[in-house]
């Protein structure tokens, strides 16, 4: 068996369908899919059942809900193949994706194989990087939150590759795909970057999951320990993601953060970080958020 494609479900009933449909309908003989069924209220796991039920290559597992990242990981656990891809149950699978994902990992022999992605919109979310690429920029990327690529999801890794590096507490329930991949790139593995999208990512989907400072607490905790062997290296770049995610923050008007949680980087500023980012940190934050909100709007806008 040569990929497993690994499929967390929780309450994809209007999408794993088109999921599992892209999925066989590929051109690559050898693979595997297994859905994890993290224990939907709505009859996604049934779903699944229907489809496991003429298709021998899909194998369905049903656990209590316990979160993406378990649910990932329970999926790599039973896994046989020696690659592993992960897709989300609301996403698809380009045409040709398995074949092409294969052909460049073997071929390049890299540990872990990225490309672009495309939206519901077709619009390709391109880094523009290509070929062999060093870790440190995409770690950078990922922490500031302007990767252009895919980021656990749409990848083939080699498995042994992601061992360790499918653990977090269940309390983060946001950006939890992104410290996945920071975990695995802390081992400076080889990636390899190429232009063809691979994958079908549907934004904007409503979820029912709520980022509050004691999620952020954890997730903080947990990404620093990640960062800690090259700490001095990443130390600025981890204080730019923090005020990133207080931009989130105020966005969506919740101004007590400051007080509550990030007035202290306040104090960890140097000219690393971006002056937009600086300055709205350091201005009052209901004035913040008329710079946050309206850039933002411009942003979406313009792309």
């Amino acid at each position: 068996m040569e990929i497993s494609v690994i499929i967390p479900v929780y309450n994809k009933a209007s999408f794993i369908e088109k999921c599992l449909d892209s999925i066989f309908s590929q051109d690559f003989p050898s693979f595997e899919v297994v859905a994890v069924d993290d224990g939907s209220t709505d009859g996604s796991g049934i779903l699944c059942d229907r489809w496991a039920a003429k298709e021998p290559r899909l194998h369905v597992y049903h656990i209590p809900n316990g979160g993406v990242t378990a649910a990932r990981r329970f999926g790599v656990e039973h896994a046989e193949g020696r690659y592993i891809m992960f897709a989300d149950a609301d996403d698809q699978l380009t045409v040709h994706s398995l074949k092409q994902m294969h052909e460049a990992i073997t071929q390049s022999g890299a540990d872990e194989v990225i490309g672009p992605y495309v939206d519901q919109y077709d619009k390709c979310h391109d880094s523009g990087f290509r070929g062999l690429v060093a870790c440190e920029p995409l770690v950078r990327d990922l922490l500031a939150t302007r990767n252009s690529f895919c980021v656990l999801w749409g990848i083939i890794f080699k498995k042994e590759l992601l061992d360790g590096c499918l653990g977090a507490p269940r309390a983060i329930v946001e950006r939890e795909d992104s410290l996945m991949q920071i975990k695995c790139l802390m081992k400076s593995p080889k990636v390899f970057f190429i232009g063809e999208p691979a994958y079908l990512h549907y934004e904007d989907i409503p979820n029912s999951r709520v980022e509050d400072l004691n999620m952020i607490r954890v997730y903080d905790k947990e990404l620093r320990q990640t960062l800690s062997p090259q700490w001095e290296r990443y130390r600025t770049a981890f204080v730019h993601h923090q005020i990133k995610v207080y931009e989130k923050f105020i966005d969506k008007r919740q101004f007590h953060v400051l007080d509550e949680y990030y007035r202290p980087l306040r104090q960890q500023l140097d000219k690393s970080i971006p002056l937009a980012d600086r300055v709205a940190l350091l201005l009052p934050p209901r004035i913040s958020y008329l710079f946050v909100h309206y850039y933002k709007m411009w942003r979406k806008r313009s792309s």
